[in-house]
């Protein structure tokens, strides 16, 4: 009876939380669409105390099953994500470190809260519930203002060429072989080709990515040496993964890139160093974790590309 007793708690606990947690997940990404601290922070923390709350609140229960508790609704919550259409396997896979982390703060916040003999819990849960969509819809008119931090991405490879040959398969080069890339094969977008209509400044590069094409007008040509670019156009940075033709609104606007370049040196051996740079702008929040995803795929799609060069150069070497 008391094993029955505990489970239906256990349940209870789970499915509150996951429903509330999934009505401010809606109103985060698509009434106040801000992708920020509300959403990969807060959230989190505040489903690990809940989860907890729910459960332990006037209940004998060991701190371990509070936390394997919040694991599970964590789970679920992220496979509700994915049967509503809110996100795709891959944010989701993105999201989770930072997500499993704060979820994990919050079950610690909640079992505190539960042991407390002078704070409520039922008040507590009441005003983490309220917090949500008061913090989704601070954030989101916070954002119209902010001023987004130009980041920066170098990758840099040695080939067996000279700057004149390597400068060839630069402005332009032909299709790329299939990526053999986990992230690309999992839907990051990846680059395919490049073509150039026209030389020297102003001539137009576009570089046709998996999800379509980066428009790049040329802003400084000096061949062989310097290539560099603005992006006027970019297309969406992945095809989620879903159980949908999902667009969520993070592949829109959240990444910019902004300008691009080619720097091409002659080294004393007669070999060339080339070295590929992006300057990007990356409005979800928090920066410093997702920059840490931004730039690991840059730097994979400037490996794939320079790889490239490098094969199509020393090959005409």
């Amino acid at each position: 009876m008391l094993q029955q007793l505990s489970n239906n708690r256990r349940t209870f606990a789970i499915a509150i939380t996951c429903i509330i947690c999934w009505v401010c997940a809606f109103i985060n990404l698509k009434i106040f669409p801000s992708y920020s601290v509300g959403l990969f922070v807060w959230l989190p923390t505040v489903l690990g105390a809940l989860a907890t709350i729910f459960y332990a609140y006037k209940n004998e229960v060991r701190k371990v099953s509070c936390f394997k508790l919040t694991l599970a609704t964590l789970l679920i919550f992220c496979l509700g994500l994915l049967t509503f259409a809110f996100e795709g396997i891959i944010c989701i896979v993105m999201a989770a470190p930072i997500g499993l982390f704060f979820a994990w703060l919050g079950y610690l916040i909640g079992y505190e809260i539960v042991r407390s003999k002078t704070v409520s819990p039922s008040v507590v849960a009441i005003l983490l519930i309220v917090s949500m969509p008061v913090i989704s819809g601070f954030e989101y008119v916070q954002s119209r203002s902010d001023k987004e931090q130009l980041s920066t991405v170098t990758t840099r490879i040695i080939i067996k060429a000279s700057p004149e040959a390597v400068w060839k398969n630069v402005i332009q080069f032909p299709q790329l072989s299939p990526p053999s890339e986990l992230i690309f094969n999992a839907g990051i977008a990846y680059p395919i080709n490049a073509k150039i209509d026209g030389v020297g400044v102003g001539a137009i590069r576009r570089c046709n990515f998996s999800t379509g094409s980066f428009i790049e007008p040329i802003t400084v040509w000096q061949q062989p040496h310097l290539l560099k670019f603005d992006v006027d156009e970019q297309p969406e940075t992945m095809k989620e993964l879903s159980f949908y033709d999902l667009h969520p609104n993070h592949i829109h606007g959240y990444f910019i890139s902004k300008h691009g370049q080619f720097n091409i040196n002659r080294l004393k051996n007669g070999s060339t160093l080339l070295e590929g740079t992006t300057w990007y702008y990356n409005k979800i929040k928090p920066v410093a974790y997702w920059n840490i995803w931004c730039d690991f795929i840059i730097h994979k799609i400037h490996e794939r590309v320079l790889a490239h060069i490098k094969v199509e150069a020393e090959k005409a070497a």
